[in-house]
């Protein structure tokens, strides 16, 4: 049984607002997520849904957008000057920086982020820090795939 210290692995397929929505990732290409029950960083929904479940059970798990990853925060957009991100060539990469196109960057305190190019100006290029689920409410199905100590 699911409880807190376990090793869990669970098959699932996430979809956005339900189970007809968007199907966004599923572990059935990789095989099964696995993680520590309450020890590691997993949406504490989730891991609500999971608890009290055992190898072979099924679940249907449905996380609202505040008890996810919250609503998209204006000030996650940023703004730079391109010249910020000129390559070592003086050249300015315009497949690098195509709106989509994830960038890793550093915060100042050295930490690794990931923003996407969400507009890109004549002098400037607005990179979005939300999470790419900001703003989403979640839907997860899956089973339970084991459960040990």
């Amino acid at each position: 049984m699911i409880t807190k210290g376990k090793k869990v692995a669970v098959h699932y397929e996430l979809h956005i607002d339900n189970a007809a929505g968007e199907l966004v990732e599923s572990t059935r290409e990789h095989g099964p997520m696995s993680f520590t029950f309450k020890e590691d960083q997993m949406i504490e929904g989730f891991e609500k849904g999971l608890e009290g479940l055992k190898a072979g059970d099924t679940f249907e798990i449905a996380i609202p957008c505040a008890e996810a990853y919250g609503e998209e925060q204006d000030e996650y957009f940023m703004e730079f000057p391109k010249s910020e991100f000129i390559g070592d060539d003086g050249e300015w990469d315009d497949e690098l920086f195509a709106v989509g196109e994830v960038i890793p960057m550093q915060t100042p305190e050295g930490y690794q982020v990931q923003g996407v190019v969400e507009e890109v100006k004549l002098n400037t290029i607005v990179i979005d820090f939300n999470h790419p689920l900001a703003g989403e409410n979640l839907f997860f199905k899956g089973e339970v795939v084991s459960v040990s100590e």
